[in-house]
């Protein structure tokens, strides 16, 4: 279970000084230790229109994100506030609070801008707030969704003769949530009562026409339809009288408007409820360090005069978090390795194996933390890694292997070079005395278990390096002819060869099991590789489903609206027609009785 993250109150996440957009390190340190999916709440509007007090009823406190009380601007850049997801567990909260649009000392709006398109961004619910109704006015205070286009871009380089659709946007953007606040209309429509979102429906009508003002009037509306396939709205009263809005966050609910009141919950219940976890292209949930890699990706960006863009920024983690996942399945790999294996291994075969299992683990560590590996290049790391891990083992299995046998040697044949410097085999018979020793002692160290794969190597290096002495027992025997010196010197001779021939079959062995194992770790990173593909490929295929069924959707919304003005056009030129054609049988038939 991945611990919480509950700050007892908001920081600076992203600091605006003197027009200049600057990380706070705090802040990053803060990110990087969540490890839970984060539901990223994002809010923004003019200044002075009560933004931060809907922030701190969503983090479920009374205080916290500061209220000003006078015309001007009180949240500087953007404040972040984490805290334990109220309905989603082992996810973390984000609550994004920014400062406030059309702050008169700034007289410049290119910060707003950004500050708009970094919450945007940064967020999985994009929170609007406005005072009054959704009228031209505010239309045109939204003048920021406008410009997005020229703000972000989804891709690093597209084509030059290709505009990037909106539909790049769509599969990446926030749901829109518009809250308008001191709302004094009527929910109704021709007579009738509709709901809040009925209403931003209708207010996001286009008109029917080609004229400036026609598009001017269409525009904003147009791109809150097209980036933002999911909306919502909700309408607040006022919550008391003007003059005590200065204390809004030390009066008690029962102090408040009840409508008030019962539509701020109706607000944060949505927001728990319906709010995303931060999502990126190919479906990769953004934890605290992924949020804190695009955090500075897009702030970076725009510090250095570009403009923030979505494929960068998903690159740039993939780095940081492909490296990453490459060093944790070298981890997992090694301690797999360190638990299972006890050196030396009676057989490299046996060896091989391990490492097979635990490299196929360390595959799929691999594969479940990394993502957007362009040209495999992480992957191939990871090869090259655990190909360099496994020889490093194989060698340590010879030295240990090596280490043991010579100890043995050492322990078993020790006592009988002592007897030979002792004079106990220089005697009439003594050779085969000797050789009878010799053979006892090989077949007991023979017997010994967990020699591993170097046994017979070391023991016939000792047995080579011993031949001297062999020899000097044998020619010193005089119970032996010549004749029969010369058949056990070829005997010897004869078991020297064998032994050889043997150790060059063993070594042809190994080589042919490495060749194997190459092959075998090839074809599981190919597997599990292969998987993955088709995995993302799957995600993707919904991804270009879900934006082309949002774009579909939202043609026919604008075909049906066209469809129903050129109806009601038609319909109020028939009424015309008719009319005259009324009037005018009315005059022929006037004129006709005075005839």
């Amino acid at each position: 279970m991945a611990p919480e993250i509950n700050l007892p109150g908001p920081v600076s996440l992203i600091d605006n000084t003197k027009g200049q957009l600057v990380v706070n390190p705090e802040a990053l340190k803060i990110l990087s230790a969540i490890t839970q999916p984060v539901v990223v709440v994002a809010i923004v509007g003019l200044y002075r229109t009560g933004k931060s007090y809907l922030m701190n009823k969503l983090a479920g406190k009374k205080n916290g994100f500061s209220l000003g009380s006078t015309v001007r601007s009180h949240t500087k850049g953007i404040w972040m506030w984490c805290v334990p997801h109220p309905k989603k567990p082992e996810h973390t909260l984000v609550l994004l609070d920014t400062e406030g649009l059309g702050d008169i000392e700034k007289g410049d709006n290119e910060n707003d801008s950004w500050i708009f398109a970094l919450a945007v961004l940064l967020s999985s619910t994009f929170v609007y707030n406005s005072m009054g109704t959704i009228n031209q006015q505010a239309m045109d205070q939204l003048h920021y969704v406008t410009e997005l286009t020229h703000r972000i871009r989804s891709k690093s380089s597209p084509d030059e003769n290709e505009n990037e659709d909106s539909a790049d946007f769509v599969s990446f953007f926030p749901d829109f949530v518009w809250t308008l606040r001191d709302f004094s209309l009527d929910l109704e429509a021709d007579g009738q009562p509709i709901t809040a979102d009925e209403y931003l429906t209708y207010s996001l009508k286009l008109k029917q026409g080609t004229s400036e003002k026609d598009k001017n009037f269409n525009l904003p509306r147009l791109c809150i339809r097209k980036f933002f396939p999911k909306k919502k709205c909700f309408v607040f009263d006022r919550p008391v009288h003007r003059k005590k809005l200065a204390q809004l966050e030390k009066l008690h609910d029962e102090e408040l408007d009840p409508e008030f009141v019962q539509q701020v919950a109706d607000f944060c219940s949505y927001i728990f409820s319906n709010s995303k976890t931060k999502t990126l292209s190919g479906g990769i949930k953004v934890n605290g360090p992924r949020l804190e890699s695009l955090v500075l990706t897009y702030v970076n960006a725009i510090s250095s005069g570009d403009l923030p863009c979505m494929e960068n920024a998903v690159l740039a983690l993939a780095q940081i978090e492909n490296s990453a996942a490459v060093q944790k399945a070298v981890a997992h790999y090694e301690q797999q390795m360190g638990q299972k294996v006890q050196l030396p291994t009676e057989t490299l075969q046996e060896l091989l194996d391990l490492h097979r299992d635990s490299e196929r683990e360390a595959i799929e560590v691999f594969i479940r933390s990394s993502f957007k590996d362009v040209d495999h290049l992480f992957q191939k790391e990871l090869a090259a890694q655990l190909e360099k891990k496994r020889d490093d083992f194989c060698k340590q299995n010879q030295e240990a292997s090596s280490g043991r046998c010579s100890a043995l040697l050492q322990d078993i044949f020790s006592p009988l070079e002592e007897e030979v410097k002792m004079g106990i085999y220089s005697k009439p018979g003594g050779y085969r005395l000797f050789i009878q020793k010799l053979q006892d002692l090989k077949k007991k160290y023979h017997e010994e278990p967990r020699k591993g794969i170097q046994a017979e190597e070391i023991l016939q290096t000792y047995l080579k390096s011993k031949e001297s002495m062999t020899d000097a027992i044998l020619q010193t025997d005089q119970t032996l002819t010549e004749k029969e010196k010369e058949i056990e010197v070829e005997h010897a001779k004869a078991e020297s060869a064998q032994a050889s021939a043997k150790m060059v079959e063993e070594m042809q062995i190994k080589y042919q099991q490495m060749m194997e194992e190459k092959e075998k770790s090839y074809q599981e990173h190919v597997k599990q590789l292969t998987e993955k593909i088709e995995r993302e490929r799957a995600q993707l295929l919904e991804e270009q489903e879900r934006t082309l069924t949002s774009k579909l959707q939202e043609q026919a919304r604008l075909l049906k609206e066209r469809c129903q003005g050129e109806s009601t056009q038609l319909q109020n030129e028939i009424q015309k027609l008719q009319k005259t054609l009324e009037k005018k049988t009315k005059r022929y038939m006037s004129h006709k009785l005075k005839i």
